[in-house]
This record gives structure tokens, C-alpha cells and sequence, in this order.
């Protein structure tokens, strides 16, 4: 009798044991973007939108007559795996840009034989778009201060009905090489293969709005990231 109980006990202890080594091994490598108590970490480029942390989360609210805002993290990123979650106002756009940057001075690119000025402090690459609107596009790749649209959600029905309005929604973004993907809450959104900019910083943007007084937010939490070397 005592044997058979000392077998079950160190069964459930070795079950426990197991379950925390993969544990430990499903958080390995990855690191906070965000503290969740002040902004350390992260420049404000392009408009004025004003940027604020609450309850452990950034929160980007729109203010009228300024352009694009951009909250961006102080160093560059190459290869990765980012998570976050975010909630945005249905009448408010955003996006999450990956590998950009901002120039000090005009300065002019050349994509696909194309030849771009860019303006001094206008911020620019690849962003995973946030689209509340009925197009419903979150999770899309858009080029932003650049070439526009990459990958749009056109022909993407399931990751345009996995948007949850007003509640939280997860990205999952993967870059590795010219490789770009995303997912909506677990869904597949875009596949983009593209080589023009390998590296650069993150930022969360706050859409300009125009003459609108209306304060709308966005919110971001649970920013971490996973570097591949």
C-alpha cells in the first residue's frame, strides 16, 4: 500500500517537473519590449500623437493636426519573433512597424529600380497593419512612407474574420531573412518575401486624423520578443 502511494506521489511529481522544463523551455529567449511601468526604451518620431502608459499597457491617443506618430524602440531589430496584443478604436487606425527607420537628413532609396525620396524625420518600412474599419486588413503588410501595399487581405477571408473589435487581438510576427509573417489571434494573415530593408527599429503607430478633436485610442501590452541570431 505505502509503495503504491509513494509510486503515485513521484508520478505527479515528475509530471509536475516535466511540465515546468517545458515551461522554462517555451519562454526561453524571449524579452520584454516593455517594462510596463514608463517608456524607457522607446523614441516618439513623426507626429505629436501623445503616448502614455496605463495599467501596464502603452497607450497611443490620436490629437488633431499632426501626421503619422510613431512610438519606436531605441535599437534596431534584424530576425525575430514579436508577440503583442492590442485594442484600437473602431474609428481609429495603427499598425506595428518592423524593421524601419527615420532619416535625419533627405535622402533618396532605390527599390526594384525605382528611385524614393524620403523626407527628413518621416518614418518608413514595413508595417503589420491595424485596420478596425469593415476592410478589415490587421494583420496585412503595408509599406509605409514608401510603396504602399505588399500584402493586403484581399484573398485572406479567415484572417479578415478573426478581428475581434473592441477587445483585445494578438500579432504574431516573424521575420527571418526576406521572410515576413504574420497571424491575427492564431490565424494566418500574410506571407511576404521582400529584401529591401534587412534590419531596423519597432514602432506602434498612432494614425493621423486631421482636423478631428475626437480623442481615440489604441492600446498595446505584452510586448516581447525573440531574437534569432
Amino acid at each position: 500500500m505505502f509503495s503504491s502511494v509513494l509510486r503515485s506521489v513521484s508520478g505527479i511529481v515528475l509530471l509536475s517537473t516535466f511540465g515546468s522544463l517545458l515551461a522554462a523551455e517555451a519562454d526561453d529567449g524571449w524579452t520584454p519590449l516593455f517594462n510596463g511601468k514608463n517608456l524607457e526604451g522607446w523614441v516618439q518620431r513623426g507626429g505629436k500623437a501623445k503616448y502614455r502608459v496605463e495599467d501596464g499597457q502603452i497607450v497611443g491617443t490620436c490629437v488633431p493636426n499632426t501626421g503619422n506618430s510613431f512610438l519606436c524602440t531605441a535599437r534596431d531589430y534584424a530576425d525575430f519573433v514579436l508577440e503583442l496584443e492590442f485594442k484600437v478604436n473602431p474609428k481609429l487606425n495603427s499598425g506595428v512597424q518592423i524593421r524601419s527607420h527615420c532619416f535625419d537628413k533627405k535622402t533618396t532609396i532605390e527599390a526594384n529600380g525605382k528611385k524614393m525620396t524620403i523626407p527628413p524625420g518621416r518614418v518608413h518600412g514595413y508595417q503589420v497593419e491595424i485596420d478596425p474599419s469593415e476592410r478589415a486588413w490587421s494583420g496585412g503588410i503595408y509599406d509605409e512612407g514608401r510603396r504602399g501595399w505588399l500584402n493586403d487581405l484581399k484573398k485572406n477571408e479567415p484572417a479578415r474574420k478573426a478581428f475581434k473589435q473592441n477587445e483585445w487581438n494578438k500579432f504574431r510576427i516573424e521575420c527571418r531573412g526576406s521572410s515576413i509573417k504574420t497571424w491575427l489571434n492564431g490565424v494566418p494573415a500574410a506571407d511576404l518575401k521582400d529584401d529591401l530593408t534587412p534590419a531596423g527599429f519597432i514602432a506602434l503607430q498612432v494614425h493621423g486624423v486631421g482636423k478631428d478633436e475626437e480623442a481615440r485610442e489604441v492600446r498595446f501590452r505584452a510586448l516581447r520578443i525573440k531574437e534569432w541570431k
